[in-house]
């Protein structure tokens, strides 16, 4: 019997899990190591941050049957084994590392806001936002699609209050008109753009800027992603910002055991350099993971990963939204969707993005660009 643990359950580690029981072979068993039970819908979190639809979801019915849940988090990966926090070790002969992403460490005084890239500060959010009194001041740090959606999405449910988004761009890596129409969209939601502004801090009673105090009731943080750090801490070769170094077909580079999937992975720029931290990533590196496994139980040489992405889908409330065609190196196209069918085509995003996860055997992806020069990389097995 061939055991694979998965480490972390998120989209990436849902999807490896549930192919490698559909696909795989009988005498390969899988266990899902993850600290909490339930599923977290990421792409949710805004809405369930606002008081909507709960990102909250149970896996019964979502991880295949044949896949073992272990409620726990892994302190360390060694040679052939995890050590959990409870104690306990668990041997492996393959593992997923399918750790994801963790809010990246904010300003001084990070504490005083809501973090919306995890359930906790979502939850948070979710508790505060309805003890405000009308026209309290509820600010935004970060014009990424997480800052966007969030001011978005409180300004929609909450109309009484005053959302503040802050940012020096606001969707800054898209053309100019896709940010002066995203920006206009915020406006019409009654959101506040102050944009040019660097935060340098924050306070329970407001954000810090390098043009001074803004003033704030209710602070959120929606800055960039990081990722944990128990590659790190294992031993294991690691990009400079802590994700999992592996080949062109996620085998972790000195550790042929190991194969790194999601957004905790760093593959080579000839295969990965166009990936964001995204759902849209991890899933299909989840199912290539799952398929690079099983190759390497049958002794076979794994196919190098080949993934393409097709836009950026991002919702504005719930009767408006900005969905931007991209080429599959996620460079704009200059067809773009907007408004209330963009908003449906969105929903549709998100509810695929769960059931692709329940039929992970049939599941495909767009392969992706033309490949740069390869860059030298070598496996041990150890």
């Amino acid at each position: 019997m061939t055991h694979v643990v998965v480490v972390g359950a998120g989209y990436a580690g849902v999807m490896a899990a549930n192919r490698l029981a559909a696909v795989g072979q009988s005498d390969v068993r899988v266990t899902v190591v993850n600290p909490r039970p339930e599923f977290v819908e990421r792409i949710r979190l805004h809405e369930h941050a606002a008081g909507g639809a709960s990102a909250v979801q149970e896996r019964r019915g979502l991880l295949h049957r044949d896949v073992r849940l272990r409620v726990a988090t892994v302190d360390e990966i060694a040679a052939r084994s995890v050590r959990l926090d409870d104690g306990a070790a668990l041997d492996f002969d393959y593992l997923l590392y399918a750790v994801g992403s963790t809010a990246a460490q904010g300003p001084p005084g990070a504490e005083y806001a809501c973090s919306i890239a995890d359930l906790a500060g979502a939850d948070s959010l979710r508790g505060q936002l309805p003890r405000l009194s009308a026209g309290a001041r509820v600010v935004v740090i970060g014009g990424g699609l997480t800052g966007i959606e969030t001011a978005a999405e409180i300004a929609y449910r909450y109309p009484s209050l005053v959302v503040e988004l802050v940012s020096q761009s606001v969707a800054g890596w898209l053309p100019e008109s896709s940010r002066a129409s995203i920006e206009g969209k915020l406006a019409k939601a009654g959101v506040r753009l102050r944009t040019g502004v660097r935060v340098t801090g924050i306070r329970p009673d407001g954000v810090v800027t390098d043009t001074g105090l803004l003033p704030s009731d209710c602070t959120v943080w929606a800055g960039s992603f990081g990722v944990p750090d128990l590659a790190l801490r294992s031993g294991l070769p690691v990009a400079a910002d802590g994700r999992l170094r592996t080949d062109d077909t996620l085998v972790c580079v000195d550790h042929g055991r190991i194969v790194g999937v999601g957004d905790a992975v760093a593959p080579p720029r000839h295969v990965g350099e166009h990936l964001r931290m995204s759902c849209q990533a991890a899933i299909p590196m989840g199912a290539h993971g799952a398929d690079t496994v099983l190759a390497l139980i049958r002794g076979e040489r794994p196919e190098p990963l080949s993934l393409g992405l097709a836009g950026q889908a991002i919702s504005l409330g719930r009767r408006d939204g900005f969905i931007q065609a991209t080429h599959r190196d996620d460079s704009a196209r200059g067809f773009v969707l907007s408004g209330r069918v963009a908003a449906v085509v969105k929903e549709r995003v998100c509810r695929f993005t769960v059931a692709s996860m329940r039929f992970s055997r049939a599941y495909r992806w767009l392969p992706g660009p033309t490949p740069t020069v390869p860059e030298p990389n070598s496996i041990a097995v150890r």
